[in-house]
């Protein structure tokens, strides 16, 4: 454990839930003496008592350790409000139906805020029957690459691990996607909607000719 809850976090949740010095004590079965001198550094919680000082402040105990609670309005458990985290040490991703605390190679680990594509990022999703086959512009080498692809819906999700001196592409099954993700290890998390993507003949680059002379654009452009 490279970090404990410290006195200030103690103190900081305390006051947060409008309880006194003995109000916490009593719930915890010691002395207001004893809660003192937690948050006067002069002491610190048996690691027994972790578990009813979080059960007390209506957080998980690896939140009180952090020192970093999680507000999750996420309550209807909606995909579309999906979290993806990835851990910079391992690659290990995680995904979460709302906001959680992810902790990886003892990292605190932030959900990734998607962007939408760009030139660097293009990709062009073909829907061939019941499927999307999504194939992205991009480089797949040991350093630089796509990591996964992701589909969301309100109800599922889809995830394609993919990985370097591969192929950046993958099938996903339409059934409700409202969302595709993918992840570039070097510039982070990217997003698009399939219909108003290459999917949507009209506004999008479905037309076989335009996608066309985007892949020879992207592939003067990326090799």
């Amino acid at each position: 454990m490279n970090q404990y809850v410290t006195g200030a976090i103690i103190k900081e949740l305390r006051e947060k839930n409008k309880m006194t010095q003995l109000q916490l004590a009593e719930k915890l079965g010691v002395s207001d003496k004893t809660v003192s001198k937690w948050e006067t550094a002069k002491g610190y919680p048996d690691i027994t008592l972790l578990e009813p000082i979080a059960k007390a402040f209506r957080i998980s105990v690896t939140e009180l350790i952090s020192g970093n609670t999680v507000h999750n309005a996420n309550v209807s458990a909606n995909m579309l409000r999906s979290k993806f985290y990835v851990c910079p040490v391992c690659g290990n991703v995680v995904h979460s139906m709302g906001e959680a605390a992810i902790h990886c190679h003892g990292i605190l680990l932030s959900p990734l805020e998607a962007e939408p594509t760009d030139e660097r990022h293009m990709i062009f999703i073909e829907r061939i029957e019941d499927e999307y086959y999504v194939r992205i512009e991009h480089s797949m080498t040991k350093e630089h690459y796509i990591s996964f692809v992701a589909a969301v819906s309100s109800d599922g999700m889809q995830m394609v691990k993919l990985y370097p001196e591969g192929s950046a592409e993958a099938r996903l099954k339409i059934r409700g996607v409202r969302r595709i993700f993918f992840y570039c290890n070097r510039d982070g998390l990217f997003s698009i909607d399939p219909i108003k993507g290459i999917d949507d003949k009209e506004s999008g680059y479905d037309d076989a000719e335009e996608r066309r002379e985007l892949e020879k654009t992207a592939e003067i452009l990326f090799g």
